[in-house]
């Protein structure tokens, strides 16, 4: 048994035998499904576990409440991952009432075919459950249209249940409230989550900040990671920070590359970058590193540049599914330059100007490069030059 607090209980499991989140972002931590219960005299369980892990969850649930009854179930978000385990609670505690907004009920009858037992909730909206009360606070788009948080005043502390804000990969292995573990591996893994899942949706995260503003928390349970306490100030910066697309400064150099001519021409990319006052340069080969921490680091720092050979009258088919990763999550203020090779047809450096011209709008930086071949004295100095165009423009942020 885990309390948090007076009155509160986690009741959440790991997952350390999925490899891809959503079948797409890797998993090499695991992840956690976070889930709580408030017990007073009523019982409100937040959010549910995905269905693979209901046994274990029935449990822990059984372990706080014993056999006393579910009277309410908070639904902030409907992500399977979270609502899994809606219909079997609701066979194990027939009479328990969902609590949810007006859009959560469309999709709770469209997974699940629960359409009774609902109690609609509306912005500002709130619950008494004794001597603790609920608040909700809907926050559309944070990455759902039915997303929203739900805040909770004991006699002495307040709690935000977040979701799927403040939330990171990663399981937790033994402690869960932050003060009790070692949270380095976190945070890393916390831009990674918020870009690979969220990053599309900086404005909906900033709307919901604005609607938080000024509440100060005791406690951050979101449901992925630890819950915050000690660093809660950390992670609420955090998430502003990316939803407004601030970066650090530092460079993303990723390639595609067949027989390593365009590898080379990366390497003197990044040297030149260095010589001219950039340390943080991380260098990515698109066909082996996954592009989820690709996408973390592109999140992270101001400047990208990308190249790729032609293939098959086009651009090289890996950095062609990375720009199109990276134009769906509609990242603002980067700055980008490009190059690429060929054998006999030139395709790949106009491909990756279309992209950026009618996708991505970053702003270029630097003349891009265009090698036939392999690497002459000309074309190394025009890769040369453009890593130091590159330094200067982020000297210059």
């Amino acid at each position: 048994m885990t309390e948090i607090t007076s009155k509160i209980f986690y009741v959440g499991v790991n997952d350390r035998n999925k490899n891809l989140f959503e079948g797409l972002w890797p998993l090499p931590n695991g992840v956690s499904y976070n889930s709580y219960l408030v017990v007073d005299e009523k019982v409100c369980l937040i959010d549910t576990v995905e269905v693979d892990f209901f046994v274990p969850f029935i449990q822990n649930i059984r372990e706080v409440i014993g056999d006393r009854p579910i009277d309410y179930l908070v639904i902030n978000h409907m992500e399977p991952d979270h609502s899994g385990s809606l219909a079997l609670i609701k066979k194990y505690y027939p009479d328990v009432k969902m609590i949810g907004n007006k859009k959560t009920f469309g999709m709770l009858q469209g997974f699940y075919g629960i359409d009774s037992d609902q109690m609609e909730v509306k912005n500002g909206d709130t619950l008494s459950l004794g001597t603790t009360n609920l608040s909700f606070v809907l926050t559309p788009m944070v990455h759902w249209p039915e997303t929203m948080v739900t805040l909770c005043k004991t006699t002495d502390k307040t709690v935000l249940f977040s979701g799927d804000a403040f939330g990171c990969f990663g399981a937790l292995n033994g402690g869960i409230i932050d003060e009790q573990i070692n949270c380095d591996t976190f945070w890393l893994e916390m831009v990674r989550y918020y870009s690979n899942i969220v990053g599309k949706y900086g404005t909906p995260v900033q709307n919901a900040l604005k609607k938080l503003a000024g509440i100060q928390f005791d406690y951050i349970c979101a449901t992925h990671g630890p819950v915050w306490h000690t660093y809660i100030d950390k992670v609420v910066s955090m998430y502003d920070r990316m939803s407004r697309y601030e970066t650090e400064p530092g460079l993303v150099i990723c390639y595609g590359t067949m027989y390593g001519n365009t590898e080379r021409a990366a390497e003197v990319i990044a040297r030149a970058a260095s010589q001219a006052g950039v340390k943080n340069i991380v260098m990515y080969n698109v066909s082996k590193t996954h592009h989820s921490y690709i996408i973390r680091d592109v999140f992270r720092y101001k400047a990208l540049i990308v190249g790729a050979p032609t293939y098959n009258t086009g651009l090289y088919h890996e950095m062609d599914v990375l720009l199109s990763e990276l134009a769906g999550k509609d990242i603002k203020n980067h700055l980008i330059g490009w190059f690429g090779s060929y054998g006999w047809a030139s395709k790949a450096v106009a491909e990756i100007a279309r992209w950026n011209g009618e996708k991505l709008h970053f702003e270029p930086v630097g003349e891009p490069v265009e090698i036939k071949q392999s690497l002459t004295p000309e074309t190394f100095a025009q890769c040369e030059a453009l890593g130091r165009a590159m330094a200067e423009c982020l000297k210059g942020e």
